[in-house]
Order: C-alpha cells, then sequence, then structure tokens
C-alpha cells in the first residue's frame, strides 16, 4: 500500500459486525470449574439490569440446592418449564417455545453445555441459545472452561477427567462479551469442604479427584488465556473494522537455549527483542553434559551471559542432559513453550558435509506446535569455545612410560608363547592403565609410546621403526587408531567420572547442610551451624549478618572472627537493601573482599551471607557459585524456619500467660470476695453498734475479722510461694526440722482457725529431722490439711504421720471424706484445678493450694503423690530425701 494512501477498514470485519447488528448480544459468564459463582454473578447482573426497568426473563437457572442462588431469583418472573417425557417419565426442560412468543428483552439461560433431553427441539442448549440470538432476544449464560471442545483433551490430561457435555468454539466466538468469574484455588476447597458447591458425599469425591489445588490452577489459567485470547480478537476485529494497523497475538512464551560461546549474549538481547515484539515472558536457559566441565572463561561468558538474561528480565534456568535437543523440547512442552530461540551453529572441516546436523536441523525435526528462531550473527561470535583437556600430572606420563615398558618386558617374555598379533593386547592394557588413572593426555602419550614400542621391538625388522610388509604397517596403523580412541574414551570416561564425583560430592555436602540446620532449634544455632558448612564446603571464611535496630550486624561468622572492612559492609547493606548479590564477582563493589547474597525468606529477607573473597586470591567457579547459592536457600529457609518457630513460641507464651492472668484475675476476684465481705461486715458492725453490743459480741467480730485476715494472708502468700515457683526464685532457707513438730503446728493452726475435724498425729517417739526450710514445709503441710477440711466434710477424720524409711520421710495426709473424681485425679497437682462437687484442689479455694504443695516438696528434691483418690477419702504421701549428717 502506498504510504501516502489512507488505511481502509477489512471488508470481512465490516461484514461480521454488519451480521451482529440483526440479532440478539450473547453475554458469556466464564468460570474455571463448578461453585466459582457464575451464576450467582449472572443473577446479580440480572437484579441489575431489572431495576433499571429493563424486561428481564429467568428461562432456566440450575441453583443446586444454594440458598444463595436462590435468594436471587425472588422477584424475577420466572418462565415455566416444559414437561419431557423420557423413558416413562417427565423430565422438566427450557421451554424454547415460550421464551420465543415471551420475547423479553434479556432472557437468562443457565448451563450453557447442556444436553437437552432427548426429543427437545435441539439436543444440546447452546443451539436454543443460537435460535433465540437469530430472534432477537439478548442472552446471558454460564458454562466452565472445560466444556469447550478444543480445550477437551487438555483438560482430560490435566483433571484425568473426561467432560462429556462440550461446544463448539465457533459458539464462544459468537458471544459478544466473555465475563470471566475466578475464584483462588484454597477458597473454591473451602466452598466445597462448606458444602456451597455439592452436597458431602459428592464433595469429598470431588475434593479426591477434580477439585485438587493443581487441577484447579490449570484450570484458571485456561480460563485467562481463553478470555485474553477473546479480547485479543476483539481487538483485532475493531482495529481491522476501524482501519487501525498494529494487532498483536497473546499467551506466547519463549525460551532462549544459551552455551558457553561468544554468541551467548547477542543472542539474550535478540531473545529480549524477540520478546518485547511478542509482549511475551521469556526463559534463558542452559544445558550442560554430564561429565563436561567448563574452563574458567568458559564459564565466566556462560554466567555473564545469564546474569544479562536475569537483568533483562528473563527466567534462568540450568539443565543437565546429554540430548540437547530433546531435553530443550522437554523443558519446552513443560513450561509450555511457544518460540524457541537458538543461534545458527558455525561448520568447519568435515562437519559442512553434513549440513543438517545442528541444534536448530535437531529441534525442527522434533518441534511440534513450537516456532524455532534461528539468529545470525558474526562469525567469530559464533565460533565454540573450545577446551582442551587439562595436560595431566608429570607423573601421569611417568605411569604412562612405566606402563609401556612393562607391557614391553612382559611381550618379550611372552612373544615365545604367543603369536605376535596378540601383543597388541598387551599394549592396549599399557593404554588404558595410565587413562583410568591420569585421564586422557597421559593415555595419548601411552598410545604413541606404545605404537613406537611395538614397531622397534616386535616388527620386523626389529630393532628398526622401518616396516617390511604391507600389511604389517596397515595393523599397526589399525593399532594407533584403536589405542587412541582406547584412550580418549577412557579419559574422556575418567573425566565424567570425576565430574560425577565432585556433583555427588556437593549433593551430598547440600543434603548434610539441609538436614544439619533442619534439626537445629533456634536461630543462633542456625547460623552458627551454616557459616561453619559454607566455611567447610568453600574453604573461605564465612559471615553472616541480620538486620539490627539500625544496621546489620555480625549474627554469626566462621572463623569467629569480625574482618569485616568499611567497603565490605557497603556490600552487605547493597545485597540486604537490593535483594541481589554483592561484592567479589559481581558488578556491585567488586573490590570489597567479600561476596555477598542475600537470604531471601517468603516473608522478606532475613539477612545475607558473604565469603571472602580477597582480590589476589582465585574468583569462585561456577560449581562453587552454584553451591553457594544453594547453602544460602537453605540457611534462609531454615533461619526463616526457626524465626517463625520463635515467634510461635512467643506468641503462644503470650496467649498462655494472658490465659493464666485471667483465670488468676477471676480466681482472686472470687476467692477474695467472702472474707473480704466479712471483714468489711464485721468491721461495719463494730463502727455503727460497737457501744451498744456486749464484750463477747465484740470479741466475736473481732475473731471474724482476724481469722478472715488470716485466710487472706493464706492466699497471697500462696500467690506469692506460685509466682516464685514459676519464675525459680523460690528462696530456701534450710534447717534442721522436726518433721513432728511441724504437723503439730499445722493442727494446732488449723485448730485455731475453727477446724470441726478429727485430726490423728502418728509419729515416732523420737525427733524425726529433716534439713529443709520451716515455713515452706509448714506451707505445703498446710496446704494438705486446708484440702483436706474443706472437701473431706466438717466431721471427717484426718490422719496425719510420719516415719523413716531408709534414707528418706515419707509424711501422709488422709481423711474419709468422698475422695476426689477419677477424672480430676491425673492432674490434681496442676495451677488452677479445682473440684465442681464435693471433691477437688483446696489450696484455699483458688486452684493452688497442692500446686505449691508440689513445687515446695519438688524444690526441696523430694516428690508427692496422690496414693488414694477414691472413696473413702483422699490420701496424699510426701517422701523428703534426708543426707548422712540428717540420721540420728
Amino acid at each position: 500500500m502506498n504510504r501516502d494512501e489512507a488505511p481502509r477498514a477489512c471488508a470481512d470485519a465490516l461484514l461480521a459486525h454488519a451480521e451482529r447488528e440483526g440479532r440478539g448480544k450473547l453475554r458469556l459468564f466464564l468460570g474455571a470449574a463448578p461453585g466459582v459463582g457464575k451464576t450467582f454473578a449472572m443473577l446479580q447482573a440480572a437484579r441489575a439490569a431489572a431495576a433499571t426497568g429493563r424486561d428481564v426473563l429467568i428461562g432456566v437457572v440450575e441453583t443446586h440446592g444454594r440458598r444463595d442462588t436462590e435468594a436471587l431469583l425472588s422477584g424475577l418472573p420466572l418462565l415455566p418449564h416444559k414437561g419431557i417425557p423420557y423413558k416413562g417419565r417427565i423430565v422438566p426442560e427450557f421451554d424454547i417455545d415460550a421464551a420465543l412468543q415471551r420475547r423479553p428483552s434479556l432472557l437468562i439461560v443457565d448451563e450453557y453445555a447442556h444436553a437437552n433431553v432427548p426429543g427437545s427441539r435441539h439436543p444440546k442448549r447452546w443451539q436454543d441459545v443460537a435460535e433465540l440470538l437469530r430472534a432477537g432476544i439478548d442472552i446471558w449464560t454460564t458454562m466452565n472452561v472445560q466444556h469447550v471442545e478444543s480445550l477437551n483433551d487438555v483438560v482430560q490430561r490435566i483433571t484425568g477427567v473426561r467432560v462429556r457435555e462440550t461446544v463448539p468454539d465457533t459458539t464462544l466466538q459468537i458471544a459478544d462479551e466473555i465475563l470471566l468469574v475466578d475464584l483462588p484455588s484454597d477458597e473454591l476447597i473451602r466452598r466445597l469442604a462448606e458444602g456451597k458447591v455439592y452436597v458431602e458425599d459428592t464433595a469429598t469425591r470431588a475434593m479426591q479427584n477434580f477439585f485438587k489445588p493443581s487441577n484447579l490452577t490449570a484450570l484458571r489459567e485456561l480460563a485467562l488465556r481463553q478470555v485474553a485470547s477473546r479480547v485479543d480478537s476483539d481487538l483485532l476485529a475493531r482495529m481491522q473494522g476501524s482501519a487501525i494497523e498494529g494487532p498483536w497475538a497473546a499467551g506466547e512464551r519463549l525460551v532462549v537455549c544459551l552455551g558457553p560461546d561468544n554468541a551467548a549474549e547477542h543472542l539474550v538481547r535478540g531473545a529480549k527483542r524477540l520478546a518485547d515484539l511478542l509482549d511475551a515472558p521469556w526463559f534463558a536457559v542452559t544445558i550442560e553434559r554430564p561429565g563436561h566441565t567448563l574452563d574458567e572463561a568458559a564459564s565466566a561468558r556462560l554466567e555473564g551471559a545469564m546474569q544479562l538474561a536475569r537483568t533483562l528480565g528473563a527466567e534462568a534456568k540450568r539443565l543437565i542432559a546429554s540430548d540437547i535437543a530433546a531435553e530443550l523440547m522437554r523443558f519446552a512442552r513443560f513450561e509450555n513453550i511457544t518460540q524457541i530461540v537458538v543461534g545458527k551453529p558455525r561448520r568447519a572441516g568435515l562437519s559442512r558435509l553434513w549440513p543438517r546436523t545442528g541444534l536448530a536441523d535437531a529441534l525442527v525435526r522434533r518441534a511440534d506446535g513450537v516456532s524455532i528462531h534461528v539468529l545470525t550473527g558474526d562469525e567469530d561470535a559464533r565460533r565454540p569455545a573450545r577446551r582442551l583437556p587439562r595436560p595431566g600430572p608429570v607423573t601421569g606420563y611417568l605411569a604412562a612410560v612405566a606402563s609401556v615398558a612393562l607391557a614391553t618386558l612382559g611381550s618379550w617374555y611372552l612373544v615365545r608363547f604367543v603369536p605376535l598379533p596378540n601383543l597388541s593386547m598387551i599394549y592396549l592394557l599399557a593404554v588404558i592403565v595410565p587413562a583410568i588413572a591420569y585421564g586422557i593426555w597421559p593415555a595419548i602419550a601411552a598410545s604413541f609410546l606404545s605404537f613406537a614400542a611395538y614397531n622397534f621391538f616386535f616388527i620386523d625388522p626389529t630393532e628398526s621403526f622401518t616396516v617390511a610388509h604391507p600389511h604389517e604397517l596397515l595393523a599397526l596403523a589399525i593399532f594407533l587408531i584403536i589405542a587412541v580412541t582406547i584412550a580418549a574414551l577412557a579419559g574422556q570416561a575418567q573425566e565424567q567420572m570425576r565430574a560425577a564425583a565432585a556433583r555427588t560430592r556437593a549433593a551430598r555436602r547440600l543434603y548434610e547442610v539441609t538436614r544439619t540446620l533442619s534439626a537445629l532449634p533456634d536461630a543462633a544455632a542456625v547460623m552458627d551451624a551454616a557459616a561453619s558448612e559454607v566455611h567447610m564446603a568453600l574453604g573461605r571464611p564465612c559471615v553472616i549478618l541480620r538486620p539490627g535496630d539500625r544496621d546489620l550486624f555480625v549474627a554469626a561468622a566462621w572463623p569467629p572472627d569480625d574482618r569485616l572492612g568499611t567497603p565490605a559492609r557497603a556490600a552487605a547493606r547493597w545485597a540486604f537493601a537490593h535483594d541481589e548479590p554483592a561484592g567479589g564477582g559481581t558488578g556491585t563493589l567488586p573490590n570489597s573482599g567479600w561476596t555477598f547474597l542475600p537470604l531471601a525468606a517468603p516473608d522478606g529477607r532475613v539477612g545475607v551471607i558473604g565469603v571472602e573473597q580477597p582480590p589476589q586470591s582465585a574468583p569462585l567457579d561456577l560449581e562453587a557459585r552454584t553451591l553457594l547459592a544453594a547453602l544460602a536457600e537453605q540457611t534462609a529457609a531454615a533461619l526463616h524456619r526457626a524465626l517463625l518457630s520463635t515467634q510461635v513460641h512467643q506468641a503462644r507464651t503470650a496467649v498462655e500467660t494472658e490465659r493464666v492472668r485471667n483465670i488468676l484475675l477471676a480466681s482472686i476476684s472470687h476467692d477474695f470476695r467472702t472474707p473480704l465481705a466479712s471483714i468489711l461486715g464485721a468491721a461495719t458492725a463494730l463502727i455503727d453498734y460497737g457501744d451498744r453490743m456486749d464484750g463477747k459480741a465484740r470479741l466475736d467480730l473481732l475473731g471474724q475479722v482476724r481469722d478472715e485476715a488470716g485466710q487472706l494472708d493464706a492466699m497471697v502468700r500462696n500467690l506469692l510461694s506460685m509466682t516464685r515457683l514459676q519464675a525459680g526464685a523460690l528462696e530456701i532457707a534450710r534447717d534442721w526440722v522436726d518433721i513432728g513438730e511441724a504437723l503439730d503446728r499445722v493442727v494446732d493452726l488449723a485448730r485455731r482457725r475453727g477446724a470441726t475435724q478429727i485430726f490423728d498425729i502418728s509419729k515416732p517417739g523420737e525427733p524425726l529431722l529433716a534439713f529443709a526450710d520451716a515455713s515452706l514445709l509448714d506451707q505445703a503441710l498446710g496446704n494438705l490439711v486446708a484440702n483436706a477440711m474443706r472437701h473431706a466434710g466438717a466431721t471427717a477424720r484426718i490422719a496425719l504421720s510420719a516415719e523413716r524409711v531408709a534414707d528418706a520421710i515419707l509424711i501422709d495426709v488422709g481423711d474419709d471424706g468422698p475422695g476426689i473424681a477419677p477424672e480430676l485425679g491425673l492432674r490434681i497437682f496442676e495451677t488452677f484445678t479445682r473440684g465442681t462437687g464435693p471433691s477437688g484442689d483446696g489450696g484455699e479455694s483458688s486452684g493452688l493450694g497442692l500446686a505449691i504443695t508440689r513445687g515446695i516438696v519438688e524444690a526441696h528434691g523430694g516428690t508427692i503423690d496422690l496414693v488414694t483418690a477414691a472413696a473413702p477419702g483422699a490420701h496424699f504421701r510426701i517422701r523428703l530425701p534426708v543426707g548422712q549428717e540428717a540420721m540420728p
């Protein structure tokens, strides 16, 4: 078209637009799976349209018993169903004739992919909709993406379920609007579990089969692609109809394959430009052959190209495979790649005789639905980076000479017994030995030495390098070819074995680090172990920094010294702030002397890890950098887990503290109310009527105040004791205590407080001494007696006894009351355990008495047990240890 000529509209686009003008409009509510709310959204929109005065008619809606959906139908006119006989019964179906006769402005027809009952006018509901659209009626309908015909096999591969009811793709093309109704996978599964999608049994089977997170995610992507494709088609049609040029496609994904040659960066930039033109996400991959290692220069070129790809927005991947084309196609199928970018191979020498042996040709032969782009460039840039094997140590060549010498001596001895052609096998053995032990170059040297020795000593004329017979020359040439081939193969196998061993060691190291870090309980231990493991793996000092109040601080280091200077700390701050590597070997502060990697966690960065990189030392190679990155990821994950564990523990402690505080406040407010009310009443009576009372009445009231105040004092002492016990601050002032006198003191105190029970005290005639705190021991025994007085009854018999058994003193406190409920006996010594009936822990009714008693006894190195819990009564036994100095 001439530059000066104005663009003209596409005739096909104008014709399609004219055809749509004469029919109704179709709006499709598209969902990824059942239960996302398509019908609900459609009915909400229908009610809004009816509120504006539009004539809305409900043709057919499948509510599936959902109450929220049924509620939206109220107030909207419903089209009666038509009964169609099928297999001896009447099946209600959508009445298309009644809808045509009614001719509403908007008709709601649910389930676009529904199959009608045999005997209906059309076998499919989408055909009913097409007839209604031709009649000029606007239709709103719903459908899930798995019902699209072209996606049927895709959905089956994803979910394992073959969808029977489908609609042709052309029926989606006639839709004027497609509205995506979406719901996150976890929210949909929650709705399914709550019975908002299916009934209970059906929902359980659905979650086990169709409604899996992976299936739902894939279906959501299919639905999004359908809508995006439709938007692209609408844009193209509108631009063509309006004579606007420049539409672009949607849904492309691109990958570029990189190698260690000089053209890698050229490929990255070309792939970036192509991805921008396609508006597509893209990947940069490199595929390593097993056992093939790169030199420093090639590794640097490849790493630079991969870093450039990351900078330009690509997702970088490293793969390992022997067949590069097959692995690249596997990756393309896995990532849903539509475009593959490779470089043009440089052909030299004999490779020009086989022009279709490059990677691009192999991809074209294997590609199915994937476009292959071959980027050309400068010939020198496309020259592959060749790396000769290492020449090997001098001992390898000495071993080759020794091996050939031994083969010659052995052949010199065996020539009298073995035919001459078989001696070549001995020299082949002399080639294999240095190949296995030292690599390819010593093996090739052994090949030529074997060729020379075999010719000089055993081929006529001997002791000369001349060959008398042509067939012997051919045999020597074949021997040399076989020897060199065996040397190359054996040397290559040795190189591969070394590379595999290095990878195995790295994998084992990574596994050991992961196992070690996963077993550590706190963040400090994780960081110390990680620094030590990185130091052992790389042989360089390692440091881990964590964010503090103002700056990063050294949280762990190995060796354990802080040698970070100002440049190193600046690199660490950069790595933490920008979530990028910094320091030596990077483009940011490369002369800092350290290389830092951020420790990235799901909730943000938790720190940085660094290894020393002195300017005079060799930089980390590719394997070391890869290992460091993997160790950094494992350290970040373990540190994040440890920090989360600490936070969870703190949250649980706070919750438990709040619970105990609430219980304590409730207990105190309840238990303090009675004695305070008695004290207040007695004091008020004395103030108001004291001058009119006789002496005895006043003494009774004062005694009541004294007793209630004593009870309050006991409660406060129990609370203070429990606080000290929980804080580990209980101070014990040990001295010699007579247990018999302690029992007498406890009983006398109980009687002074008005105890009506009968007390029986059993103790030995001589003093029974224990090295203990007298006041704490009295408090512990007093809690046991108070517990028995409170729950055994006013007329109960309480027995107290003490005796010496071997190196311990046994103190028993029991009663003949109703006992303790079995379900309460297992936790009778826990704090705030209180009985609901006539049995339980006394502890001044606060649920602390027995817990305090156990704490005091254990603080003295003893034990307390509930010996008998059932009727008749409860029996507690204290066992206190006695040292040699306490023996009488």
